[in-house]
This record gives C-alpha cells, sequence and structure tokens, in this order.
C-alpha cells in the first residue's frame, strides 16, 4: 500500500500525529523480553539495525500479539563487543548459552505501529549518542523518514506514566526536530504541518510544569521553529503559562520556517521555429522584455522586431507585454512561449528549410573547452544541490513530475535531456564538414572535462548525444576525427556502457570523491527497481528491508553533496561562456534531426 501523502503531510497522514505525548506504549513496550531458544533476550539490547558488513543472519522470530504477527526479527552476529551492551545472565533469566551473547537480532519486517514503538525505544537522547548503537538507532530513524511515504500507517491507543512518559516525550521532540532538520525548505508551510506544529508545541508547555526537565528540549524545538521568544527564568508553573500567552498571541507568527526570497531556478522554453526553441536557465520572475533580449542576442535578431506570444493548443496567438512575467504556472496548461516577429510568424522558418544554417556562426569553437565545462559544471551543481532526497521518493511513487514535491528534481532532469539534444543539434546545425569535425572534437573534450570535475551528468548527456544515431551515422565527418580523440571517446563510451549492471560507471563514481554529481536517471532507475521488484508488505507486515534498500540508495543524494565544488573546477566566467551554456538552441523534432543528418550526409 502506497500513500498519495506528501512528506509534508506526516501529521496529517498518521504518523507524527498519532505519537504525540498522548501516545502509549502497547504490549511490546511494557513486555521487555522476549523468549527464544529457552533463553529470554532483552527487547532494547536486541532489537538493533541491521549492519551491512555483518555475515548472513541466522534464525528468525516472530513476534505475535493476539494470536497475529507484528514484529520480525532475525538474528545476527553482534558489531557491538562491549560487556556492558550484552545481556547478563541475569537480566536473560539465568538460561542464555554463551554463543547467543554475541547475537543481536534486527528488525526485518513489522506493522507501522511496532517499527515505530522500536523506533522511539531504541532512540537515543543527547547524553546517549555517539556509541555504536546510537549510530545504528539514527540510521533506522534515517530509514524511517526518508521512506514513510511507502507504507506509513499507524494507530495508537493507550497511557503510560512517570518517567517512561518523560522519556517518550523527549524522544517524540527529538524525532520531530530529525524530521525537521532532514527536510529543510523541503518542508512546505501547510496548513496542516503548521496546525500540528502548533498542537505539540502546546503539549509541550502544558507538560512544562509536570516535567521541567522538558525545558531544554523545549528550547531546541523553539530555535528549530525559528522564534524569537524562548523560555525564561520563570519558575515551571509560570512558564507554560507565559509562553502559552505568546503562542496565542503570535498565533499566525508559528512557521517553520522564514520567509524565503524567490531564488527557484527553473528553464524556460521559448520557440523560434516550428521544430526548434531556446532553452533558457533562468529565475522564476523573468519578464518578457528581458527573455525578448536573450533571444535577440542568441538568434542574431533585432529585438524590436520581435514579441513574445503565447500560442494556445488551438492555434491561438496572445501577445505578452514587456513586463509580463513570462515563466508562469498558468502558461503551461494554455501553450507554449514563442518568438515571433510583429506580424506573428516565426523568427525562423523550419530549420529542414532554412537557407540561414550555412551562415549561422559556431560561437562554441571559439570558446574554452574547460570554461564551457566548468560552467556546465556549476550550473548542474546550482540545479543539484537544491533537490532534496525525499524527491527522489516521490518522482518513484509516480507523484506529477514537475509537482512541488519534485521540482528542483524534474528541472535537473530536464537540463540533462536537453544537453543532450543540444549537441546532437549543434553537430547538425553545422553545414560546414570541417567546422563538424571541429564540433565532434570540441564536445569530446568538454565531456573529458566534465567527467573530470565529477560532473557525471554532463558527461553522460554529452556523451549519449554523440552517440545517436543522427550523429553516429555521419561516417565522413567521424573518419576525419583524429584518432586521439576516437580513443577519448571510446575511453569515455565505457562509463555508459550498461552491462553489469553499469559497472563501468558505478566503479568510476565510487571512486569519486564529494561534491559530485551523480547521472540521475540512473539512480532513479536503482530507486525504481528496488520498489518495483520486491514488495512493500510481507504478510501484512512492512518489508523494512526494502525501505533499507530504498533509503541507502536515496542517502547517495547526501553524500555527494556533502561537500562544496573547490578551485579544481574554476573556469573564465565571461557573458559568452555563461551564454553558452545558459541559452540552448535545441531541436526537439527527431524527424528533422535525421532530415538534417541525411542532406549532410546523403545515404549512399
Amino acid at each position: 500500500m502506497i500513500g498519495d501523502t506528501p512528506p509534508t503531510n506526516l501529521s496529517r497522514a498518521l504518523a507524527f500525529r498519532l505519537i504525540t505525548y498522548k501516545v502509549s506504549w502497547p504490549a511490546l513496550a511494557r513486555k521487555d523480553y522476549i523468549k527464544l531458544d529457552g533463553c529470554r533476550l532483552l527487547q532494547n539490547h536486541n532489537y538493533r539495525l541491521p549492519d551491512r558488513n555483518q555475515a548472513e543472519p541466522v534464525g528468525r522470530v516472530c513476534l505475535k500479539e493476539r494470536g497475529r504477527d507484528v514484529l520480525v526479527l532475525q538474528r545476527v552476529t553482534s558489531s557491538v563487543t562491549s560487556p556492558s551492551d550484552r545481556p547478563s545472565p541475569t537480566s536473560s533469566g539465568g538460561g542464555s548459552r554463551e554463543e547467543d551473547c554475541d547475537k543481536r537480532y534486527v528488525v526485518v519486517s513489522g506493522t507501522p505501529l511496532k517499527i515505530l514503538e522500536h523506533l522511539l525505544s531504541d532512540l537515543r537522547l543527547d547524553d546517549q549518542r555517539g556509541a555504536p548503537e546510537s549510530r545504528e538507532s539514527e540510521m533506522l530513524l534515517d530509514d524511517f523518514l526518508l521512506t514513510y511515504l511507502v507504507f506509513i500507517s499507524a494507530r495508537c491507543r493507550g497511557q503510560e506514566e512517570g518517567k517512561d512518559a518523560l522519556f517518550r516525550k523527549r524522544k517524540v521532540l527529538q524525532l520531530v526536530s530529525h524530521w525537521s532538520r532532514l527536510y529543510k525548505d523541503f518542508l512546505k508551510e501547510e496548513e496542516h504541518v503548521r496546525s500540528f506544529m502548533k498542537t505539540l508545541y502546546r503539549c509541550v508547555l502544558e507538560d512544562l510544569y509536570e516535567f521541567p526537565t522538558l525545558e531544554k528540549d523545549l528550547k531546541e524545538f523553539q530555535k528549530l521553529l525559528r522564534r524569537r521568544h524562548t523560555v525564561d527564568d520563570c519558575p515551571p508553573n509560570q512558564k507554560s503559562k507565559q509562553m502559552y500567552q505568546q503562542l496565542s498571541l503570535k498565533e499566525n507568527c508559528l512557521q517553520l520556517r522564514g520567509p524565503q526570497t524567490e531564488t527557484r531556478e527553473v528553464i524556460c522554453c521559448v520557440y523560434v521555429s516550428t521544430d526548434s526553441y531556446l532553452s533558457v536557465h533562468t529565475h522564476p520572475s523573468l519578464e518578457a522584455h528581458e527573455l525578448l533580449r536573450i533571444v535577440a542576442l542568441k538568434m542574431d535578431k533585432a529585438e524590436e522586431d520581435m514579441v513574445l506570444a503565447v500560442v494556445s493548443h488551438t492555434g491561438e496567438r496572445r501577445v505578452l507585454q514587456p513586463s509580463d512575467c513570462v515563466y508562469s504556472e498558468s502558461l503551461t496548461p494554455q501553450g507554449k512561449l514563442v518568438a515571433c516577429r510583429r506580424d506573428l510568424t516565426e523568427i525562423l522558418p523550419p530549420l529542414t528549410d532554412s537557407a540561414e544554417l550555412s551562415r549561422r556562426p559556431v560561437r562554441l569553437l571559439g570558446i574554452n573547452t574547460w570554461d564551457v565545462a566548468a560552467a556546465l559544471t556549476h550550473l548542474d551543481w546550482s540545479l543539484f544541490k537544491s533537490i532534496h532526497e525525499q524527491e527522489l521518493v516521490y518522482y518513484t511513487l509516480s507523484r506529477v513530475p514537475g509537482s512541488g514535491h519534485t521540482a528542483a528534481l524534474s528541472v535537473l532532469l530536464q537540463r540533462c535531456n536537453e544537453v543532450q539534444q543540444w549537441v546532437m543539434s549543434e553537430v547538425l546545425m553545422c553545414v560546414s564538414l570541417n567546422k563538424r569535425v571541429q564540433l565532434l572534437k570540441k564536445f569530446i573534450k568538454i565531456a573529458a572535462h566534465c567527467k573530470a570535475q565529477r560532473n557525471l551528468n554532463s558527461a553522460f548527456a554529452i556523451i549519449m548525444g554523440l552517440n545517436t544515431a543522427a550523429v553516429s551515422r555521419l561516417n565522413q565527418t567521424w573518419e576525419k576525427c583524429p584518432g586521439k580523440f576516437k580513443k577519448l571517446f571510446s575511453e569515455l563510451e565505457l562509463i555508459t556502457d550498461p552491462s553489469l549492471n553499469h559497472k563501468a560507471y558505478r566503479e568510476a563514481f565510487k571512486r569519486m570523491k564529494p561534491p559530485k554529481i551523480p547521472f540521475m536517471p540512473l539512480l532513479l532507475k536503482d530507486i525504481t527497481f528496488i520498489h518495483e521488484g520486491n514488495k512493500t508488505f510481507h504478510d501484512n507486515l512492512v518489508n523494512f528491508e526494502k525501505l533499507h534498500m530504498i533509503a541507502d540508495t536515496v542517502r547517495m543524494i547526501r553524500h555527494c553533496q556533502s561537500d562544496q565544488p573547490g578551485n579544481e573546477v574554476i573556469g573564465v566566467d565571461s557573458a559568452e561562456v555563461r551564454a553558452s551554456v545558459n541559452y540552448l538552441h535545441i531541436i526537439d523534432n527527431q524527424q528533422t534531426l535525421f532530415e538534417l543528418s541525411h542532406k549532410l550526409e546523403p545515404r549512399a
């Protein structure tokens, strides 16, 4: 069962709303042991996240409630060797064999509620963190928060008191804090999330008098919410009242994040002929007159002779005013954006009939290849670093591409496709054989530089663009390409070899240190295979092993983003270089591409 709930709906979608303060420990939490092999194993010592490097586990045990399996554990060799971390003969009832002290039981599957209970029971508070067990429990927390969309469904019941209640409350706050930090700006300011956070905050305030030690956790929670008010030196019985009043008076000020300026990056497509468009990497507030200036610069046309129009699916054209915002969500369903002459005809005829191609300047030949590769890498990095791990999960679960939950990922995927199309278009729009050979050499070197700069997303796209049928069939062009470039291209092609599950690419990428940009389509393919190749539920129990695999793959993003590009990726930052990669003239019609290819080199 896959939920349709976005990550920001976690409170509304059962999980955190159901594990707030009033959630209880059912039978598993009250029973601190289970029986196995004639001995008793302490639950808190033997629930552990699997170590990927451990040997094959032996033996399974099922925990039942009311005659039904609710949790499946697997016995593995313990990675913790400290005697204090092992069950003692006393705590295990005196019947434990020595070899059982080196075993742990890890969660394989269970009901969502039992997994959530395990998560909270195994969670280490700040004063317990740093130990191997803490790292394991934090990894489990990460797995849960990254993949709860796949399975989340919970129920709660009961009540708990005293010290156990205090620990539960602190753990819930820590879990929510981890959730918010993990999602960062991806956590939207939706009303149900705001409502949940307010409710949780009030619960903490109400409990502050009974549990004064919550003060430290509350302060941390306040910082997380970016509130200006903190607990002062008032007695505990006054703290709750004062802070509750602050919350009531500032009801609308409780936000998950402060006001943000529009820093989102978008790709705006403006058609310049019936079979080609200009891809403009820009900001969402771009106005019509700014876009016309870019089109005029790129296409060598007079800006005053052009207008921008939105062409509907019925063919109707609506002219935009110079101050109109050209990147609008409302334009997409209406039609496409077109740069026209003032009589509303295209500024270029169909490229297969265009005599202008022979006069078209090949500006790329005059720009240093390292500078172009560095500009591609910096642009890709600006897109890649804004991707949140959760976007990959959303994209895999068949969410609508380009929606708010996958916006950054969709832009980078679009960019990857357009770089491939750009390479094809540049080669096939070059009428001169000698210049076409120079372009091949240029693109091969750019791909090699992108790989050296650890940008495999653009490297892949360029190599695939040169390998498409319309380009690879240009035998005269390839024959004139020097041998050393052909050899370099053959070496680059190895990383795109799909054999042995893309072994060459995976080994090359593994050797690269971060920051690095992976080939995103392949990463999404890996997650899709895990999702579709493994059942989410086994006998109505969540298959947590599947979730571990998904989370491990998704965390690749975090690893790749763990550092910033350094001085090794520096090129000349000129207007000409930026324009060469920010504004791409792309042929999006396959028939046009093949017609141009056959015009350049007719079939013998």
